[in-house]
């Protein structure tokens, strides 16, 4: 059994990611974002990027800095299949799971305009915002220094594989491929 985890900014091509190993490589799929998703609506919060850090940022502060990843880990772990996990965003997850269990990490990412580019052209309602939003959104998930927030820069050079998808679907693919067969 596999289980790879994965980190990404914004809009750098996770989806394309999940989406062939599940498809055309038969892994599970769990989601930070459908736990956090529950959780906001729970609290009666607008589902956007910022309740996503601030809910994710309160959870990590009242159980403890890996809380959720250990949720999805565990839910994973018993489903006994290959499994891609997303995502990692705190520098203490990333140091947690490397301490308690075998896992891949993996890390996307692209050139920040052309995420901005995809993040408006997915036309999700917490995507549309301009570019220097988009940039200081990015800035405050990647200059943290408490290792129980979010430090997506910092989870990235943590990884174990880091994955440019600056290029076409092909060329992801192939990457990804040459990661798996070395598995």
């Amino acid at each position: 059994m596999k289980i790879i985890w994965i980190t990404w900014p914004q809009a750098a091509g996770k989806w394309e990611i999940v989406n062939y190993l599940v498809e055309k490589k038969g892994f599970a799929y769990y989601s930070v974002r459908g736990f956090l998703t529950k959780e906001i609506e729970k609290r009666w919060l607008p589902l956007d990027r910022d309740s996503m850090r601030e809910v994710a940022n309160d959870l990590r502060a009242k159980h403890e800095p890996s809380y959720i990843v250990d949720q999805l880990f565990i839910e994973a772990k018993q489903n006994w299949k290959d499994a891609i996990i997303e995502s990692i965003r705190a520098i203490w997850e990333v140091e947690s799971l490397k301490k308690n269990s075998d896992f891949i990490f993996l890390a996307v990412n692209a050139d920040q305009k052309l995420r901005y580019e995809r993040a408006l052209a997915r036309k999700s309602e917490s995507d549309f915002v301009s570019f220097e939003k988009f940039q200081e959104q990015e800035a405050l998930e990647n200059n943290n220094t408490d290792p129980s927030k979010q430090n997506i820069l910092a989870c990235i050079k943590l990884a174990d594989y880091i994955v440019n998808n600056d290029g076409d679907l092909e060329n992801l693919h192939k990457q990804l491929n040459t990661i798996i067969e070395s598995l």
